[in-house]
């Protein structure tokens, strides 16, 4: 149990403040709302940022925003209360062809592009700014587990943790989602949470986003060709990752045909 945020929980509801969830659909965001329940904590709204990757494509891959509506209802149910999407006026990709104006510290009139590893204006922009417009006199609730140390920086008197204040491991808060059907696709398959283009992601997930969403990472390549910035920090580009790739494919591909041909040939002989 962490002490230094235990005055702010509790079911006592200040007079004139909103108390509202902060929700990502990952476990520990939803245990969260569990524990707000059991133990009569004080809550208003529940607000999810929907981030878009176009005007018309999610940033969340379609087994992600499947299980999103699929969980709104039970959560619904549950705790009656309805869950706001609330968005950024623009999309990533608008926002990616912006061109900066003459305000701007650095590089007037140059086009945004990729964001940049450190501050990337897709996390102050997209998710942070609507955010921020749910109101000032509000405290907000934050799904981070007990045994997450690193992270309770982000705590203060006005953003709590109910599963710090309550002692709420990760593997709890995960064995809690199991239990009511709300374990998020991200942990049980090869799913990415999070946006699909983000330049944090793992060479892996990469991989799989070119293998499994081609119509998506043809966009990422547009994207690339039209980038003042490289999708990665080092210098690497969605071009270099692509033909790794695809070099990777077609060994991986040569493996398979060969140990099949191995295979027939055995089958053969006995």
């Amino acid at each position: 149990m962490c002490n230094t945020f235990r005055a702010y929980a509790g079911s006592h509801k200040e007079k004139g403040m909103q108390y509202i969830a902060s929700l990502s659909y990952g476990k520990d965001s939803i245990a969260m709302l569990e524990v707000i329940k059991q133990h009569n904590m004080p809550l208003d709204r529940i607000v999810h940022v929907e981030i878009m990757a176009t005007d018309t494509i999610p940033a969340d891959l379609p087994p992600m925003m499947e299980f999103k509506g699929r969980a709104d209802k039970i959560i619904k149910a549950r705790y009656g209360i309805e869950v706001e999407h609330i968005h950024a006026r623009e999309s990533y990709e608008q926002h990616f062809y912006r061109v900066r104006g003459e305000r701007a510290k650095t590089n007037k009139g140059v086009m945004y592009g990729f964001p940049m590893v450190r501050g990337p204006w897709c996390n102050g922009d997209l998710k942070l700014k609507p955010l921020a417009k749910t109101g000032n006199d509000k405290t907000s609730y934050l799904g981070i587990a007990a045994d997450e140390p690193n992270r309770f920086h982000n705590l203060t008197d006005r953003k709590i943790s109910p599963l710090v204040e309550h002692g709420v491991s990760e593997y709890e808060a995960r064995k809690t989602c199991e239990r009511m059907g709300l374990l998020s696709p991200i942990y049980t398959q090869s799913a990415r949470g999070g946006c699909w283009f983000c330049h944090n992601q793992s060479l892996g997930q990469l991989r799989l986003l070119r293998r499994q969403y081609p119509e998506y990472w043809a966009l990422m390549l547009k994207w690339d060709n039209d980038s003042p910035v490289t999708f990665k920090p080092d210098g690497t580009t969605v071009h270099d990752l692509d033909r790794r790739f695809a070099i990777d494919d077609s060994a991986e591909e040569g493996y398979c045909f060969k140990k099949r041909k191995d295979e027939y040939q055995l089958m053969i002989k006995t």
